[in-house]
């Protein structure tokens, strides 16, 4: 295990003056760009299931729907969503790299077996468990939309294109609303505890049009791979982690679906 005084960086003292300012913007731009204005879109969308005949229990979400009807224009389709999630990734780690938080100082130097992978597949089942029960019990309750992982036909690359997708989720997500915004409140003195909850409810906001228990679960996810991050600085533990959750999900949904009587 990694102690938080073998990982943790030199962080420098807070931003003051125009580099704070400039710090602001920046977050503006790229929450915008980003989850940010997912998190607006994810609002809206939950506002308009509660408003729908039979409410939010009523909605179906597909997670990734089939966006043609030949074969190869929805792969490229697929791989055009997951390149444009693999681009907000690499904008996070170019931004922390221009302020001098290269990859190792926040967590993706070479990965290790007993620092990072076993860390990410404990994470796995610590979150991916928990939250199939909170999804099923929400789904109950009329608290959660059903979730149909994936809708894609029959096509020889639903598979990898499921897998390369949940990558590419991991990826963009734990680089910029863990490593990326984490550093930038640090560099703007907030406290870790006000940036750990700033961090989970962003991540909780873009996954609102799941429903409420969608959100809480995955605000509660913030909250616990935030503060491993805050801890330990590693971040493919976390990447790892969600790469596994999400492709379990996709390919567990893509097998079972239609053979097992508890999954809606």
């Amino acid at each position: 295990m990694i102690s938080p005084a073998e990982s943790a960086p030199p962080w420098p003292a807070p931003a003051t003056g125009r580099e704070r300012t400039a710090i602001r913007l920046e977050l503006a731009v790229v929450l915008v760009v980003t989850f940010g204005l997912s998190g607006a879109s994810a609002l809206l969308s939950l506002v308009e299931s509660a408003l729908a005949p039979g409410g939010v229990g009523g909605q179906t979400v597909a997670l990734n729907p089939s966006r043609a009807t030949r074969s190869t224009i929805d792969l490229l389709y697929q791989l055009l969503s997951v390149l444009r999630l693999l681009g907000w990734g690499a904008l996070g780690l170019y931004l922390l790299w221009r302020s001098g938080f290269g990859p190792r100082l926040i967590g993706l130097a070479r990965i290790r077996l007993r620092g990072d992978v076993l860390p990410g597949l404990a994470l796995a089942a610590l979150i991916g468990l928990p939250g199939l029960g909170l999804y099923l019990i929400a789904h109950a309750l009329g608290l959660s939309v059903t979730i149909v992982p994936s809708s894609l036909g029959d096509h020889w690359w639903r598979l990898p294109a499921l897998i390369l997708a949940a990558v590419a989720n991991a990826v963009a997500e734990e680089i910029l609303v863990v490593a990326y915004l984490l550093t930038r409140l640090r560099a703007l003195g907030w406290s870790e505890r006000r940036s750990l909850l700033a961090s989970a409810v962003l991540r909780g906001s873009y996954h609102l049009y799941q429903g409420l228990g969608g959100g809480l679960g995955n605000l509660v996810m913030g909250v616990i791979f935030g503060g491993y991050w805050q801890r330990t600085t590693r971040l493919w533990p976390l990447v790892l982690a969600h790469a596994a959750i999400d492709t379990v999900a996709y390919l567990g949904y893509t097998v079972l679906h239609g053979h097992v009587s508890w999954l809606p």
